[in-house]
């Protein structure tokens, strides 16, 4: 099952380090329940077309970094139903005001990526050209002989020696760069939730990337995510802070 390979990848991602917040869910209809998974705080949200389940993505939060949920979705209709990210919701309460919190989409997640890597091979050259160049003077040397005369040298073997090592860390460092870059993309085509049309008792999920709440000093933050699914709307009420608060 697709939310099974989420959970697989999880680590894989930025958001799902651990350090920092936990959260946990309220009930805020009789057709939700909130419950525990393999140890961790999970909701489920039943409304006429859909059911929802929701849990985080990791056992804790990085503290002031993203919440990132695993969603699963079913389709309890006889018909094809929609979900769209676009119509997904995120709002924080804090102070008696509303404040939005964006959802970071697999679109924004795939630039933020490349943009990541960009730098790194930016990095990478730099790293490679300063090898590179090392190289090339390890070939030269000076010596002082008993009566004190001085003077220089170049011994072509080792020029050839240094160069040739140079070159295998370079490839090396460019190597496990693109290989870094591919695998991250690849677990973001395979965890993170994007829009999808969900058959007739299908199960579908992934992971929902939500910008993160802002800082209460410590405190606990509440804020609450709502998602759509056909005409059904699920909301889901968070509450997050402080490990062991």
């Amino acid at each position: 099952m697709r939310i099974l390979a989420v959970d697989a990848v999880c680590a894989t991602l930025a958001g799902c380090m651990t350090a920092g917040d936990t959260v946990s869910f309220k009930a805020s209809n009789p057709q939700q329940q909130a419950l525990m998974r393999d140890g961790q705080p999970a909701l489920v949200s039943r409304q006429k077309s859909s059911l929802v389940l929701v849990r985080p993505a990791s056992r804790q939060f990085q503290a002031n970094g993203r919440p990132v949920f695993v969603v699963g979705i079913n389709n309890l209709s006889r018909q094809p139903v929609d979900f769209r990210v676009a119509q997904v919701e995120a709002i924080q309460h804090a102070a008696g005001s509303d404040f939005e919190m964006k959802i970071v989409t697999y679109e924004m997640l795939v630039q933020e990526e490349k943009n990541r890597q960009v730098a790194a091979a930016l990095l990478t050259g730099l790293a490679a050209g300063a090898n590179s160049y090392s190289a090339s003077r390890a070939g030269y040397g000076s010596y002082t002989t008993p009566s004190g005369r001085t003077g220089t040298f170049y011994s072509p073997t080792a020029a050839a020696i240094a160069q040739g090592n140079a070159a295998a860390q370079n490839e090396a460092m460019v190597a496990a760069t693109v290989e870094s870059g591919q695998r991250n993309m690849a677990a973001l085509e395979q965890s993170v939730i994007k829009d999808n049309t969900l058959m007739p008792a299908e199960w579908y999920g992934g992971q929902l990337h939500v910008a993160p709440p802002t800082d209460q000093g410590g405190a606990q933050k509440s804020y609450t995510i709502i998602i759509t699914v056909g005409s059904d709307r699920h909301v889901i009420d968070v509450a997050q802070g402080p490990a062991g608060a």
